[in-house]
């Protein structure tokens, strides 16, 4: 945690200007009691770790303690007792000096029925301004908080979350891998770009690392995320390698390749065309289709293979004569025909 472990069971007496006199005492993660001639006054035991939460300006943490003693206090919340809630701040008190360098505690204040008591406690933290990040995790899922996976998993895909409004103060993670040679890892995904992480919108942290030289023991790799204001948040994944892996070639990469290719070939057969069309028109002076590049070649394509194959046979020579000679007479009959109907209708 935040504070040294010897604070633990640290006791801080506060002397209360009361008839009669009497004194608060708090130990630090263990209880608070209210001593005075006339006995001891139980206010609530520190039950675990989830009493110890973080605070807002000026309370830096707050201690909150439970089942206290029941004498007058039996119709409490959920019949807890006397509780107790201790505020802490890292530092000094604001209306007086602490005699101990440790700290001191600043002032008290009860309820009307003396079942609850709120405490503010100043001491000397071992590093000034707040430490902890709250509702920070790292998980497989958004929102979860594991971290396992299989030791011969290639791809490993980490969600982060944290509270919106803390999120922007979350930096780009680092790395650092131990041994340093024989794991080639990288990262890819939003979360290596410094995103905000958030509950609602997670980012994803994606490490592909594969074995490049075998070993015995796993690797370890230590991620470290900046977390501004806080101490960085620190977590280690390992790795077993019993043998070489080698790394996957992107099938995608051909198909990009082939389309950068199409369109460079798309450009320069447009730009070619375009030029074509321009010479042929201002040069040789055709116009239309004729214009258009490749319509000579097409044209004389289309001319061989729409000519007639072979030739005719001998036999024929004759038959041709005669139709060609029927041809031929083909303009006296009509001049026949028209002297006929000229007679029948007149002529002018």
């Amino acid at each position: 945690m935040f504070f040294q472990t010897h604070l633990a069971g640290k006791e801080f007496e506060y002397n209360e200007k009361s008839s009669p006199p009497s004194d608060l005492a708090v130990e630090f993660c263990k209880d608070v009691q209210k001593r005075s001639q006339g006995g001891y006054i139980e206010f609530g035991h520190f039950v675990s770790s989830h009493s110890f939460l973080t605070g807002s300006e000026p309370i830096d943490f707050i201690q909150k303690f439970h089942y206290g003693d029941l004498v007058h206090c039996e119709s409490t919340f959920e019949k807890m007792g006397r509780t107790a809630q201790v505020n802490i701040i890292c530092g000094h008190c604001s209306n007086k000096v602490c005699k101990d360098e440790q700290g001191c505690v600043c002032s008290v204040s009860y309820d009307e029925m003396m079942c609850s008591v709120v405490v503010e406690l100043a001491i000397r933290c071992a590093k000034s301004g707040p430490r902890v990040f709250k509702g920070f995790s790292v998980g497989f899922h958004p929102r979860s908080s594991e971290i396992s996976f299989q030791t011969e998993q290639v791809h490993v895909s980490l969600y982060l979350s944290a509270m919106s409004s803390l999120s922007g103060l979350v930096g780009k993670p680092t790395f650092k891998v131990n041994p340093a040679k024989g794991l080639g890892v990288t990262l890819t995904g939003s979360g290596v770009n410094g995103a905000m992480p958030t509950t609602l919108s997670p980012t994803v942290l994606n490490v592909d690392w594969r074995c490049q030289i075998a070993r015995s023991s796993p690797y370890e790799v230590k991620f470290v995320i900046p977390v501004e204001g806080y101490d960085p948040i620190e977590f280690t994944l390992t790795k077993e390698c019993d043998y070489a892996q080698e790394y996957e070639t992107n099938p995608m990469k051909g198909w990009a390749i082939f389309g950068i290719i199409s369109c460079i070939f798309i450009v320069l057969s447009s730009l070619l065309c375009c030029g074509g069309f321009i010479y042929k028109t201002r040069v040789e002076h055709l116009y239309g289709l004729d214009a258009l590049p490749g319509m000579s070649i097409l044209s004389a394509f289309l001319d061989v293979v729409g000519r007639p194959r072979g030739y005719l046979p001998v036999d024929n020579h004759n038959e041709n004569q005669a139709s060609q000679v029927s041809w031929q007479h083909v303009p006296g009959t009509t001049q026949a025909a028209q002297r006929t109907n000229d007679r029948a209708y007149g002529s002018i």
